[in-house]
């Protein structure tokens, strides 16, 4: 089943695709409001939704799925380490540690886009990227889960595109912190969540989801990739987001940006002369079973520059 959020008229709904369109589910209800609810209870009631009316997509504007709590991103492929490495950071190879566990971040809840919604270059940005990758959406609360229990607390998939300013992140990485402002100023998901059940036949028998992702710019293929081409299942990557702490229902986990292109920087850092994107830029991404999401890059704001730090080396205290 898949589940969307969208504006029509003005007012914002949730619903259910279906062939003819968006189905609504009852009033004042959110996607995530169902989320919470566990996956059987909300496929009967995306059942009954499928039952009313349907709005047709052409008239809508498709908004983030749904509103979650937290968003982690991990970084599951070991192909793009070792490209963006080279361009990010002037290393080479993957650093040992990548294997040792899983790695990532928690980027900005607040900056989420929908499956069509223009992208502005971030302030300051000359370096402006995309990264194609798949998020899981967590269905239940839960501590410290094993592998197992992290597999049946998984809702469902979407489409996720992390946008990265590529200039500032390379600066926040040599301080050995962030990424920040490199990363949390877009970031797509869509174009719907797409229940677990929807997904049970492409898993492989270690747990890894076999499905085709493809990105294009301007209608021109840059990068296509395997999702099973992880290092880790999903399974085992919300496992240790829960490791020694809580992960709630509602919250989203990307895989991190397949390799074989899944972004610009990686391919930079094996030598390939690409431009950044610039507004006028359409970025079409496709996974299978999952959809399309596709968003045109615009122009940003124009801010002051950033100040220096004031130094207070060799200063002495009073």
């Amino acid at each position: 089943m898949r589940f969307a959020t969208y504006e029509n008229n003005g007012a914002v709904h949730a619903g259910v695709a279906g062939e003819d369109g968006l189905h609504p589910l009852p009033e004042n209800t959110t996607v995530l409001d169902v989320v919470r609810t566990g996956l059987p209870a909300a496929l009967e009631a995306g059942a009954e939704a499928l039952r009313r009316p349907a709005v047709p997509l052409a008239g809508v504007r498709l908004l983030p799925p749904l509103a979650p709590p937290t968003v982690r991103d991990f970084v599951a492929f070991e192909e793009h380490v070792e490209g963006v490495v080279a361009s990010v950071s002037g290393g080479a190879g993957v650093p040992p540690e990548w294997y040792e566990a899983p790695t990532f971040y928690f980027t900005n809840p607040y900056a989420l886009l929908g499956a069509h919604d223009d992208v502005p270059v971030p302030p300051g940005c000359e370096l402006f990227d995309f990264e194609l990758e798949v998020a899981a959406v967590v269905g239940r609360d839960g501590a410290s889960l094993t592998p197992e229990q992290a597999r049946q607390a998984i809702f469902g998939y979407t489409i996720l595109n992390d946008w990265s300013a590529r200039d500032l992140q390379r600066r926040e990485m040599k301080v050995q912190l962030g990424p920040a402002k490199g990363k949390d100023s877009a970031t797509t998901l869509g174009p719907w969540l797409v229940t677990a059940d929807e997904l049970a036949a492409h898993h492989d028998e270690d747990g890894f989801l076999t499905l085709e992702m493809s990105v294009s710019v301007n209608g021109a293929r840059i990068g296509h990739d395997l999702l099973s081409n992880m290092g880790w299942p999903f399974a085992e990557l919300v496992s240790y987001a829960s490791r020694g702490t809580w992960v709630r229902a509602g919250d989203v986990l990307g895989s991190g940006t397949c390799g074989n292109g899944g972004c610009l920087a990686e391919l930079w850092g094996r030598g390939r002369d690409i431009p950044a994107l610039a507004p006028g830029d359409v970025v079409e991404m496709t996974v299978e079973g999952l959809g399309t999401i596709r968003n045109t890059v615009i122009a940003g704001t124009t801010l002051p520059p950033v100040p220096a730090a004031r130094s207070r080396s060799g200063r002495r205290t009073r």
